[in-house]
């Protein structure tokens, strides 16, 4: 049977639960023909969360995992009453009993993805993307934040560049009354609020 990729839509936050329930089920019910990989996309990111950096591994489609299937019959037949391409009974009901499953996603007769969109979703996943994690905060020209790391930590500027391929800030701060430039990475940083600002006269 041809497999081909399909985004197999999920209720938010069973995404692990489905991806158990079909590697577990297609060998016990000895549906390798039909099934094939099944996979959840991830990626790390790196958030400053009280002055410490954290790496996390996140979803990169929250509510999806990317399953291999033989969902449509691959010689041509065609569905009687829908005159599109018939599917291929077992591996509908296969779904059709996977817990998490939402199942209008399987009535709307999804479409298989192009190798480009594979490809593309596949370069996102750790085990074959060699990028660095990739910040979860943004930063703006102008926006004011506080040092919170290096041989500037404690010390307010103001944002003059920002780098988001490679996380780095250019950060200007008041360093015996001149504006000194700083280089920083995202996670040495973080906001300021309006009301600390309000509170802070060097700010």
């Amino acid at each position: 049977m041809k497999k081909e990729w399909f985004v197999l839509q999920t209720l938010t936050g069973q995404e692990n639960k489905v991806q158990t329930s079909i590697l577990c089920r297609t060998k016990q019910e000895e549906m390798g023909d039909y099934i094939g990989q099944c996979l959840i996309p991830m990626e790390k990111v790196t958030e400053n969360k009280n002055g410490k950096k954290r790496t996390l591994n996140k979803k990169v489609f929250p509510g999806y995992v990317l399953v291999e299937l033989a969902l449509y019959d691959d010689t041509g037949a065609l569905d009687r009453e829908t005159g599109k391409r018939a599917v291929v009974e077992r591996t509908w009901q296969f779904l059709r009993n996977t817990p998490g499953v939402i199942g209008s996603w399987l009535m709307q007769r999804p479409q298989p993805l192009s190798a480009e969109e594979v490809d593309a979703i596949l370069s996102t996943k750790p085990a074959q993307a060699a990028e660095k994690p990739r910040p979860t905060v943004t930063f703006a020209i102008d926006e004011t934040v506080k040092i919170t790391d290096g041989a500037f930590m404690g010390l307010t500027g103001q944002v003059s560049m920002v780098d988001p391929d490679k996380g780095k800030l250019k950060v200007e701060v008041n360093v015996f009354s001149r504006k000194v430039p700083v280089d920083v990475d995202y996670w040495q940083v973080e906001k300021v609020t309006q009301q600390e600002l309000a509170e802070d006269p060097q700010a």
